[in-house]
């Protein structure tokens, strides 16, 4: 059976309503952190910074695996601040993953190391600047990830549904950290297969994207361990899908739209699912010049060689075919699905929007 997506969803009105229970988790939080002085309200002010913006993709499919299970009256409220508790997590990897991929901007703005150093530089206090911003993001990383956890456990849930939704947070935050890990350690190896790749993809960014949102969604819906698998189907192969096109997006991405230099992710030399096809692939001779010039500075020439070198391989084109088989498999699952039909409508709008997105 076949399934139109519906458009009657105020996606930027849900925009609003997160950052608005975001604005008033940090409310809170600046009065708890009054007693500890200026030094404590900067920090809060980078929190403020780091939540603010962004297209909300954790928050929406948490929300509409909820309604998946769940369509009858509930308190919005309620269920849009355990909604933001994944924009407070999802914020906690930015601060630290900007840091460990030494990455200057974020969204068009310095990150938080960066912006940190340098206000460590402007006062001219003692010690190295650049020590200051890595602690204070360590920190500010932190404060975010132990304020996810606070924000889901007080949205207002009655327990009985919060314990079982805690429950899958907690595996989503050890699949992600455990994932960055992996990451890091694939990038100091300097070398990545397809497979290896692929679990890098699926544990650090696809299922903490979708899947596990939607499972805690779910949770708080009182779904069973059998509705939690039937949206796996749907959302695992929709977060691979996902991320992949930021892969893409990391090489070939406008830096008007992402917010980022031009081919980021080539100078951070992350070993992609791009970047393993298109060393697979290419010729000997070019593939040894794309596997030299990762991780290291750039200029805009050179990242149109490279940018070349993968699209010479196929490997681009082998991403997309990727995206369109994955993505079609998820949707395929979700129109099996026994789901609220409203909720399928717009989470088939959602998948389009994540993987065909330019930013």
């Amino acid at each position: 059976m076949s399934h139109t997506p519906v458009t009657s969803w105020d996606a930027d009105g849900f925009r609003a309503r997160v950052q608005a229970a975001l604005d008033a988790f940090l409310d809170r939080q600046a009065a708890v952190l009054v007693p500890l002085g200026s030094d404590a309200a900067r920090l809060l002010e980078q929190a403020r910074v780091t939540v603010s913006g962004g297209k909300r993709f954790r928050a929406a499919f948490c929300y509409w695996g909820h309604r998946a299970f769940a369509p009858g009256d509930v308190d919005e409220d309620v269920l849009v601040r355990a909604c933001a508790a994944l924009e407070l997590l999802h914020a906690s990897a930015l601060v630290h993953d900007d840091f460990m991929d030494a990455s200057d901007t974020r969204r068009g703005r310095p990150a938080t190391h960066r912006a940190l150093e340098a206000e460590h530089r402007g006062a001219d206090w003692r010690g190295d600047p650049e020590q200051y911003g890595a602690a204070a993001a360590i920190l500010l990383g932190d404060l975010l990830l132990a304020w996810a956890d606070e924000l889901l456990r007080r949205s207002g849930f009655p327990v009985e549904r919060v314990a079982p939704a805690l429950e899958v947070f907690d595996l989503c935050r050890t699949e992600v950290i455990a994932g960055q890990f992996l990451d890091v350690s694939v990038q100091a190896r300097g070398r990545a297969d397809v497979d290896t790749a692929m679990t890098v993809l699926r544990y650090k960014s696809a299922k903490y994207s979708i899947e596990r949102p939607l499972h805690i969604g779910a949770a708080l819906a009182g779904a069973s361990a059998d509705d939690l698998a039937t949206l796996t189907a749907f959302g695992l192969p929709l977060g691979e899908a996902f991320q992949l096109r930021d892969d893409l997006l990391g090489v070939f991405g406008d830096p008007a739209e992402t917010g980022k230099p031009a081919g980021d992710d080539l100078v951070e030399g992350k070993r992609t699912v791009l970047v393993a096809l298109a060393l697979d692939e290419a010729s000997p001779g070019d593939a040894a010049v794309l596997d030299g010039a990762l991780g290291r500075p750039l200029s805009v020439e050179q990242v149109d060689e490279l940018r070349g070198i993968i699209d010479a391989s196929g490997a681009r084109e082998q991403v997309e075919a990727a995206i369109a088989g994955l993505t079609g498999s998820a949707v395929a699952a979700l129109e099996r699905a026994d789901v609220d039909e409203h909720a399928r409508g717009v989470l088939l709008g959602l998948a389009r929007a994540a993987t065909q997105r330019t930013v």
